[in-house]
């Protein structure tokens, strides 16, 4: 009757086997470290360049506890751990200066770490710790104002420019083009020619929304859907820039979430930095596309007078080149870009533009075939050449920039292009640092809350439970192993809402032990044996269990689905807590009940507790 099977004893060894594994992580501790990454687009980290930094710091008798390469992310980057934050400073100091020649335009970025110090064993399993946020570790908190109005602004003038250019391709004449607020009024000589008009833009335009207003004058405006997708995408593209660039800081677990219809919250933690972290997330990066002005003979660019109209750039940090000012397209004409070989199976990038880059491109490369054409990155008001390649024929809204070095160059070039640059101007309207003495407080007070409050309940429930109280405790503490296990594994972000939600987890995993324990001494009053008393007690509490935990799931849920911020984090840790409490405090705390009880044949009560029958203690009850 209270016999398990060997199948679902492995069962409960195994979870104990995984919590013990995934939890041990967070006891290790961390490392000061500090972190290595690139600045510039053109420049990539790559695992020589590990020797190079060894090299450095063994030149400057500084000694490390390990040197690391993680290409794990977007950007690969180089981990220097030390073993104290002395030596972590002076590393930062000296590694600041041998690798960037030129401090006042740096090519890579030097960024305090933290590295947790979990065996190489364990990491090998992926058993990391958990991270902390920005409430337990310190660090920056800015939330960002997106003017969606000015995305939509340009969005208008992009619309007003299609339209001149559709109508001077088509040859249809106009007495007048104007903008007027959000709209753009056209004026023509006569009905026939409005219609023309009219029959191209619905055509080519299919976000814009057209009406007549008397007489001859047609006015487009955008759609109501494209006027949202426009603010709406302004704010999803800012988040993916942004996500981008605070790579550069060597945050771990950075938040970058939309708060709002137009606000973006952005968390460091463990940046202490305000005035770096403000430039790197302020930083604004475009894309042009030039002509190679030829008229400049080549290795004479540094030697004669740059002519008017045209600028003088460099290929990287390489030779010198001379570019016309003015762009054929720019960054936000490209809709997509690809990494792929050209006919000769050489690394190449393929470019998708728009309608209106198409045109553009077209126009610019038609006759001039031969020529060298330019990609230009401008950071901080600084334009560096990416590639100079020549053209091949008439360009169009599809074609491959060639030259790549290597596949990896082209798959790097392709991703900066499709990334672009901030959709819309942002603006501060708040900033908060949180010290780190602060934040290890908050983890010291969470910390002990929940130790104390396990101990309070433990000593609560051997007192009053006898021997199935000290059962509940085991499962209990199967419960909260299991329940950091998964939140390491998943490297979930743990904040003080979320050591809330684990304390609450608890309280919940040791409701469901009293219901069961309170579920046996019934039977046990109603004068049913030990052994039918543990079977039933099981059985019956398990309903009331699954309906509570049920009911409670689904607000978890709901919090996880509509909330943000701090109550999305307490609804991760909670959602995942009533599961392992169901986990442990029926199954475990089953087995535990079975494996002590269940070979006793002739058993004739149970330590659970006084049990009362009117005024007489039943006969199978033993304090």
């Amino acid at each position: 009757m209270n016999r398990y099977p060997l199948w679902k004893y492995l069962v409960i060894a195994v979870a104990i086997v995984f919590g013990i594994i995934y939890t041990l992580p967070n006891f290790f501790g961390e490392s000061p470290a500090v972190q290595i990454s690139s600045v510039r687009s053109t420049v990539k980290i790559d695992t020589p360049m590990m020797g190079q930094v060894e090299s450095i710091l063994k030149d400057n008798n500084i000694e490390t506890d390990g040197i690391f390469f993680d290409n794990s992310g977007m950007h690969s980057t180089i981990k220097v751990r030390f073993t104290n934050t002395e030596v972590q400073f002076r590393a930062k100091e000296v590694l600041e200066s041998k690798l960037n020649a030129d401090p006042a335009d740096p090519t890579y970025s030097i960024a305090f770490n933290l590295l947790p110090n979990t065996p190489q064993w364990l990491q090998s399993l992926h058993a990391l710790p958990m991270y902390l946020g920005l409430d337990l570790r310190g660090g920056v908190h800015f939330l960002m104002q997106v003017d969606v109005d000015a995305a939509l602004n340009s969005r208008i003038a992009g619309m007003q420019t299609s339209a001149r250019n559709l109508l001077r391709e088509k040859n249809i004449r106009y007495s007048g083009l104007i903008r007027v607020r959000d709209t753009i009024e056209m004026q023509f000589t006569d009905a026939q020619t409005r219609q023309q008009a009219e029959k191209i833009f619905k055509g080519q335009m299919s976000d814009v929304t057209l009406r007549e207003d008397g007489g001859n004058k047609l006015i487009l405006s955008l759609s109501p859907e494209a006027v949202k997708q426009v603010k709406e995408n302004s704010v999803k593209q800012n988040i993916a820039t942004l996500s981008k660039r605070v790579n550069e800081l060597g945050v771990n677990e950075p938040v970058i979430q939309q708060q709002g219809a137009d606000r973006i919250v952005v968390q460091l933690p463990g940046v202490q930095d305000v005035s770096r972290a403000k430039d790197i997330i302020g930083r604004t990066a475009t894309l042009e596309v030039r002509m190679v002005d030829e008229s400049v003979t080549r290795g004479t660019e540094e030697s004669v007078a740059v002519p008017l109209g045209s600028e003088l750039f460099r290929l990287g940090k390489g030779a010198p080149v001379v570019l016309y000012k003015d762009p054929v397209i720019t960054g936000d004409y490209i809709s997509n870009a690809s990494a792929s070989f050209d006919q000769y199976q050489q690394p190449a990038v393929s470019i998708d533009l728009n309608g209106d880059g198409g045109r553009k491109m077209r126009q610019a490369t038609r006759g001039k075939i031969g020529k060298l054409m330019a990609i230009v990155l401008f950071e901080k008001g600084k334009g560096e050449v990416l590639t100079v390649a020549s053209i091949r024929d008439e360009l169009g809204s599809k074609f491959q920039i060639t030259g790549m070095n290597t596949p990896e160059a082209a798959t790097d070039l392709a991703l900066l292009l499709r990334a672009g640059s901030l959709a819309a101007p942002m603006q501060i309207i708040e900033e908060r640092t949180i010290g780190p003495q602060l934040g290890a407080e908050n983890i010291t007070k969470g910390f002990l809350s929940t130790l104390y409050g396990f101990a309070v309940v433990s000593i609560f429930m051997i007192l009053y439970y006898m021997v199935f109280g000290l059962f509940s405790v085991i499962a209990l503490s199967v419960n909260l192993l299991l329940l950091i296990a998964i939140l390491s594994l998943m490297q979930i972000t743990l904040t003080l809402p979320g050591i809330a939600a684990i304390a609450l987890a608890l309280g919940m995993a040791i409701d469901s032990n009293v219901l069961i324990n309170e579920r046996i001494r019934e039977e046990l009053r109603m004068d049913h044996s030990p052994q039918t008393a543990i079977s039933n007690g099981f059985a019956h509490a398990w309903a009331t269990i699954l309906d509570s935990n049920v009911t409670t799931l689904i607000a978890g849920l709901a919090l996880l689905i509509f909330g943000s911020g701090p109550i999305r984090g307490f609804a991760v840790v909670h959602v995942i807590g009533i599961l392992t409490s169901l986990f442990s405090a029926v199954f475990v705390s089953r087995g535990i009940a079975n494996l002590w009880y269940g070979r006793r044949k002739k058993l004739t009560s149970l330590s659970i507790g006084q049990v009362w029958r009117g005024h007489t203690p039943s006969d199978y009850t033993k304090n």
